[in-house]
């Protein structure tokens, strides 16, 4: 049977937000960021000693701990990698689709799964060709995962009308995600890859601090403006303690079918840039190719595809990288 979603929709009117109402609310959020401004300066310049300095810090850590939830590992899941960016249309849902299929093809005795934690814009579906199939439920009331490519798949296009709108406000979202993270009857998985939304906000807290991640792979284009925004991401995944596990730069070099001429459209070396800046690892180049996007909109990814191709190569040894990466953490490598 259908799953039910215990959400109901939410309409938001415009009309309600005059001009009264937005000093109102704006206020509040213009007086916490120079509340928190000034904070850091009064920390920076405050003549306390650093033993008084390091038992204030220490008292705000335990009070934070005590307000975060506490991490629960997802059944039968033993990894999980998180596929992120600080902005949206950077190619970071091929890259999760791919880098998935990657990782089962150079460990074809591991089982990976597949997490689309994107609420309002599920890209899944298409991606992995699945659109228009709905979840159903097992006898213990679990979502049953689709699948497809032997990977298993779960998204909140499974769930909705294929052009329904996820009209939801955080907190909707918030417990949407919970429930996709621990009403998923996904068995046994080696790894579980998640196709993050864009941003920085309450989705992606509500992951990292409700179950363990092994790890984040950052999606980035070569552009200055997509490279300011994974900053912020990758900031981010270090204030929550989530390990990077390194930055991919995708649509590196545009090469024409023609003649063969390369053309840097968005840049050159941004992800080299990035890389010297942060200490975070570059795992691969993807080029900017008319096939990479063909097989995605046709739900025949490129690794599936064209195996053999220099596209598919490029996300193996995206994938390679990351295993290794794994690996070293567990004292392997």
């Amino acid at each position: 049977m259908a799953p039910k979603f215990p959400f109901v929709w939410l309409n938001y009117t415009a009309s309600v937000f005059n001009q009264h109402n937005r000093k109102r609310c704006f206020l509040p959020l213009l007086k916490m960021c120079n509340f928190a401004t000034s904070k850091h300066a009064s920390a920076e310049n405050s003549g306390l000693g650093s033993s008084k300095k390091d038992h204030l810090s220490e008292h705000q850590r335990q009070i934070m701990a005590k307000s975060l939830p506490k991490q629960k590992p997802i059944e039968g899941v033993k990894q999980v990698i998180l596929v992120a960016s600080g902005k949206g249309g950077v190619g970071k849902s091929t890259t999760a689709v791919n880098l998935a299929l990657a990782m089962l093809a150079i460990q074809m005795d591991c089982k990976v799964g597949l997490l689309d934690a994107d609420i309002y814009g599920p890209s899944i579906p298409m991606m992995m060709n699945l659109d228009g199939e709905r979840a159903r439920m097992n006898d213990a009331k679990k979502i049953l995962p689709l699948q497809n490519y032997g990977i298993p798949c779960m998204s909140m296009g499974f769930l909705i009308e294929k052009n329904a709108p996820v009209v939801w406000r955080g907190l909707m979202v918030t417990s949407a995600i919970q429930q996709l993270l621990r009403d998923v009857a996904w068995g046994e998985l080696d790894y579980l890859v998640v196709d993050m939304p864009p941003g920085t906000g309450d989705a992606q807290l509500t992951i990292c601090q409700n179950i363990p991640v092994a790890g984040a792979v950052m999606v980035t284009t070569p552009q200055d403006i997509a490279l300011l925004d994974v900053r912020k991401g990758a900031e981010m995944f270090l204030k929550v303690k989530v390990p990077i596990l390194g930055v991919v730069q995708n649509m590196s070099v545009f090469e024409c079918p023609n003649c063969g001429h390369q053309t840097h459209i968005f840049g050159e070396n941004g992800a080299k840039r990035l890389s010297k800046e942060t200490d975070i690892e570059v795992l691969g180049d993807v080029p900017l190719h008319l096939s990479i996007r063909e097989t995605s909109d046709s739900g025949h990814p490129i690794c599936i595809s064209a195996p053999r191709s220099q596209q598919a190569n490029a996300y193996r040894h995206i994938a390679q990288g990351v295993l290794n990466k794994l690996l070293m953490k567990q004292g392997v490598v």
